[in-house]
């Protein structure tokens, strides 16, 4: 545990549950970053798609303004889904 206390600049005199907690806020990080890589990856995937029907040296003010609709309207129902997920994590731990 010596190497992942230091991975985690927790000093040796760290007790357990500091490493444990140090841990978990590491996992957690590494999971918001990929959270957001997927976001990025679907709104590109998605709007891209619908708004630009055929790629060309610029984009035009429509597929500009049809891009801005998309990538919010996107990323309103992510967030909707994910607090939604998050709820039902919250009120049901036990996964019942």
């Amino acid at each position: 545990m010596d190497n992942l206390g230091n991975m985690l600049n927790l000093g040796s005199n760290s007790t357990k549950e500091e490493r444990k907690q140090a841990l978990m806020s590491t996992i957690a990080q590494e999971s918001n970053i990929e959270n957001a890589r997927i976001l990025i990856e679907k709104i590109n995937e998605k709007c891209f798609e619908k708004c630009i029907p055929k790629p060309g040296g610029s984009l035009s003010s429509g597929e500009t303004i049809c891009l801005t609709n998309c990538m919010q309207k996107y990323m309103q129902a992510w967030n909707a889904v994910s607090k939604a997920y998050i709820n039902r994590i919250r009120s049901d731990p036990g996964g019942n």
